[in-house]
């Protein structure tokens, strides 16, 4: 294996212990404060696909997949279900709160302490949920540029 390609992959490896520190961090004032949180996976999900998906925006020609442009090509075309999957996800959240409110998620909370774990939740679920869904058709725009900048002018 050529010393750049595995320099690549110890980033990415690196890059995804980065985002389980994020994920736990984000999730460990939820998962102190609450018995059940119904939306953990969806909330992983919003986390991993925000991070990652920024991540390969921005830094692609630091990445393994710089030059494969089949898997550019394959990663560009599942960017639409994703997107559809992300913003379902967020609309359920909504959903939920608006017609169940608060109290099945943090009624059993001291009264001084629901309003603090609302705002975080709702907070961070909406940052991470839009911003995911909002990534996914600049991930995809952005694998459309690199694939026409390797075919026409050779870069990334």
């Amino acid at each position: 294996m050529k010393k750049s390609n595995s320099l690549k992959i110890t980033l990415e490896l690196l890059w995804w212990v980065v985002t389980a520190i994020v994920v736990w961090l984000v999730l460990r004032p939820i998962n102190q404060a609450m018995h059940v949180w119904p939306f953990e996976f969806t909330n992983v999900l919003f986390v991993v696909v925000l991070l990652t998906l920024t991540r390969y925006i921005f830094l692609l020609k630091h990445t393994f997949i710089s030059h494969q442009q089949i898997l550019k090509i394959v990663l560009m075309f599942l960017m639409f279900p994703l997107t559809f999957l992300l913003v379902e996800r967020v609309n359920e959240f909504l959903g939920f709160i608006e017609e169940q409110t608060w109290e099945p998620l943090t009624g059993h909370l001291p009264p001084m302490q629901q309003p603090v774990i609302e705002e975080y939740i709702w907070g961070q679920m909406l940052f991470f949920g839009v911003g995911s869904a909002l990534a996914a058709p600049a991930f995809a725009i952005r694998m459309m540029l690199s694939i026409w900048r390797s075919r026409n002018r050779g870069t990334v």
